[in-house]
């Protein structure tokens, strides 16, 4: 279980970067608190940290849930998959919102997959 812990860190430790950035992308583009809108550039870093955020909320519970039935080891693995396709989003998506393709996948995927996998895993032991 210490790995998925520390995947589940790991991955609230980047939605608060990724907060970070959005906060240096204000100042760097003049859009002052409250206002989500304004430039561009600073718009994509907002909306890279807000769906984090979106997919973040079933990551987590999905996560120890698959624990549960399965190998806490896969678990935490799909995590990591989880994390290394946020990177992969947010460069793809502040450079060009088209290209973000991948990096969604790679977030997506695994956490439908452990939806799936906690599914499976009621059924078998019911």
């Amino acid at each position: 279980m210490q790995w998925l812990d520390l995947v589940t860190v790991l991955a609230i430790a980047q939605y608060i970067w990724f907060g970070v950035l959005v906060g240096q992308a204000r100042g760097r583009y003049g859009v002052h608190a409250p206002a989500v809108t304004g430039h561009d550039m600073f718009e994509r870093y907002y909306r890279v940290q807000m769906n984090t955020l979106e997919l973040l909320v079933p990551l987590v519970p999905s996560m120890y849930l698959a624990a549960r039935y399965w190998s806490p080891l896969w678990a935490a693995a799909a995590g990591a998959i989880f994390i290394a396709g946020r990177f992969i989003y947010l460069r793809a998506y502040v450079s060009d919102p088209k290209t973000r393709t991948l990096g969604y996948a790679l977030s997506a995927l695994p956490m439908l997959g452990l939806l799936v996998a906690v599914i499976v895993g009621v059924f078998m032991a019911a």
